[in-house]
């Protein structure tokens, strides 16, 4: 911690030295020089920064970024409550209701039946994901296991609705949100290690060291008295994006401005990447180009899009800071600061080459962002409307844009084949790579793991460096004899969703013990992967091995009480080990939690025909049947009564 004496000093030392950002030379800096970017240096948060540019934090704090991420509370959201705030999924059958209670948020979940209430799930929102400029999200934390909550404030339309990526199948409050996800909404969380979503600190906000970098050193020495006059010289203490190449600066707003399908190398995480690093040095970023990628895109695409048009491809140093000044709002950045920075290429005088008729010029103020760069719905998020970052001749009056249509989104179908973006010659196991995360994350069909499997017949890495993702390959394809075949001694894995994989392979084919092996160094690899620590439960009950199994639940639940499969395989030990009433309250609590879980509910079938209650056993039947006319387990038992 720095004595008030020492920050006092030093600011008066440097005030007339700090850096502006906006008075900065174009001297490139020697990135191999920047002593930040050693992975010993660590960051000293917002406030340090603060302490000694405090006309920059002010007015950051007012931008996108400075306002992304936040706890929830009536002051942070920007959405409407009240009677009319609820929102209706058809496809699953939920309502959604938002409200405030005693200063906290809190989503309802629940389920109506010839008028009545058949289910209602409260879950309590700890924080608000987005400016406000076109949506609120909201996250909610149990137990330091965060998911988003399955409806979003779409703030441009004044509306409720369901949460992007929630519309074709509703995960409920399912949806966790690992690093990849977090960490472009937020500065970097404290994440516990082996686990995908749980973490012990979450900062608010982007801070200044996402695109500084961590500002350990640069404090020391200034306090030290070291003091860098930047009028002239550049300070290696600390980035400055404006004295790195065009390309790494577009590598520093892309990490999050160039939403895609993020590939980590090997080795690498989601925290490793600094503001002068090459992106491709610790992911490959992929997009996915369809017959009218050109005209309809996803939201946080703005530096493909940029990319894209004659102005960057025909310039030299043309990056996004050329046109945005990171410290300052877009909301107060005036329309003609945009227009000076096209006028710096394309000269005032050359402005009389404008095709656009001149009574649209005089009511556009000759504008020419709202020609060139007209907003744009985007294909990924609904009731929104953004800057398209593609600059184009086309003369678009700036018009309300209205989300994309249904037709248009089935002409997307059209697939012609993954680009990535982050390298100019990429490898074969590369692409193989970027298609098989397209087949997990997004769109399940069979000709994106042809792809995977032409690109892994082209490789010519070694095989060791190939097996993560040849084992991820006929992990998806179900081919578990071949997982089994290529399967490397246990000791030798250190990727525990490799371990998961083949322990997954050996479980499908009933052979229990050998997988037993797989799944317990899965979960010593990610100890709170909760669902490596349930298949490892499934295993030891597959093989009688029922304490232990009871043991592994009961640490799943006492993680996250909320776990449906783990409520109701515990619940099957206890009725196994003959303690029917506290198997059937665990099955109850499952049910509670999702009233579909078709298993659960077969489960208590179970309990109630050993009560020879028939009747009740039907009901629960019927309710199954109802959800999933083709359940075998309830059809079979329907014809038994």
């Amino acid at each position: 911690m720095f004595t008030n004496n020492k920050i006092v000093y030093f600011c008066l030392l440097s005030a007339a030295l700090l850096m502006v950002y906006c008075n900065q030379s174009n001297r490139v800096a020697d990135t191999s020089r920047f002593l930040n970017l050693q992975d010993s240096v660590k960051y000293v948060g917002i406030q340090t920064c603060r302490s000694c540019h405090p006309e920059i934090y002010e007015s950051f704090a007012e931008t996108g970024m400075g306002q992304s991420f936040d706890h929830a509370s009536k002051e942070e959201s920007d959405a409407s409550y009240g009677k009319h705030a609820f929102v209706y999924d058809e496809k699953s059958n939920f309502y959604y209701k938002p409200f405030f209670r005693d200063s906290s948020m809190y989503i309802m979940e629940y389920r109506l039946e010839n008028g009545d209430t058949i289910h209602k799930r409260t879950e309590k929102i700890s924080y608000i994901v987005g400016s406000g400029q076109h949506t609120n999200s909201h996250i909610i934390d149990v137990n330091g296991y965060i998911f988003q909550a399955p409806i979003t404030y779409y703030t441009q339309d004044g509306r409720w609705d369901i949460a992007p990526g929630f519309e074709d199948e509703n995960l409920r409050f399912e949806r966790l949100l690992t690093t990849e996800c977090i960490t472009c909404h937020n500065q970097y969380p404290t994440p516990i290690e082996g686990s995908l979503n749980k973490y012990v600190e979450m900062p608010k906000g982007i801070e200044c060291e996402r695109c500084h970098g961590p500002g350990e050193i640069h404090v020391k020495e200034k306090l030290a008295g070291n003091i860098i006059d930047t009028s002239k010289y550049i300070d290696y203490t600390i980035v400055n994006p404006r004295h790195l190449t065009p390309d790494l600066q577009m590598d520093v707003c892309q990490r999050c401005h160039l939403q895609g399908l993020a590939v980590l190398e090997d080795g690498k995480n989601f925290f490793d990447f600094k503001p002068g690093m090459k992106l491709s040095d610790v992911m490959n970023i992929f997009l996915p180009r369809y017959s009218n990628s050109h005209e309809n895109f996803i939201m946080a695409s703005q530096a493909d899009r940029l990319r894209l048009s004659n102005c960057f491809t025909m310039s030299e140093d043309l990056s996004c800071i050329t046109c945005h000044n990171p410290h300052h709002s877009v909301k107060s950045t005036s329309e003609n600061q945009y227009n000076k920075t096209c006028q710096k290429c394309h000269e005032e005088k050359n402005l009389a080459l404008c095709s656009a008729p001149m009574v649209d010029r005089e009511k556009e103020k000759d504008n020419c962002v709202s020609c060139h760069m007209p907003p744009s719905g985007s294909i990924d998020i609904p009731h929104v409307r953004i800057t398209d970052h593609y600059i184009s001749k086309t003369n678009v009056k700036n018009e309300k844009i209205e989300a994309v249509s249904d037709d248009v989104k089935k002409e997307i179908a059209q697939f012609l084949g993954l680009e990535i973006l982050t390298k100019k010659t990429p490898t074969p196991l590369d692409m193989a790579k970027g298609y098989i995360a397209m087949h997990d994350k997004y769109v399940q069909e069979e000709q994106l793991l042809d792809s995977v499997q032409y690109y892994l017949d082209l490789s010519k890495e070694p095989k060791e460096k190939q097996l993560k993702t040849l084992i991820h390959y006929h992990f998806t394809k179900e081919n578990y004899t071949k997982i089994i075949e290529l399967a490397p001694n246990v000791e030798t894995i250190k990727d525990g969703w490799t371990a998961y994989r083949i322990g997954e392979a050996y479980f499908q084919k009933r052979e229990f013990q050998r997988a037993l092996l797989y799944l317990k160094k899965a979960v010593k690899l990610s100890k709170y992967n909760l669902e490596f620590q349930e298949k490892l439960g499934s295993t030891y009950v597959n093989l009688q091995y029922f304490p232990q199994a009871k043991k592994v639940f009961e640490f799943v639940l006492e993680e996250n009480p909320k776990r449906t499969v783990a409520l109701s395989n515990l619940g099957y030990i206890y009725v196994l080990m003959r303690q029917v009433d506290k198997g059937e309250a665990l099955y109850d609590k499952a049910i509670a939690l999702d009233p579909d879980y078709e298993q659960a509910m077969m489960n208590k079938v179970a309990v109630v025909l050993l009560r020879k209650d028939k009747s009740s056993a039907k009901k629960l039947i019927n309710r199954v049947l109802k959800i999933n006319p083709k359940n075998q387990q309830a059809q079979d038992v329907l014809k038994t009564l």
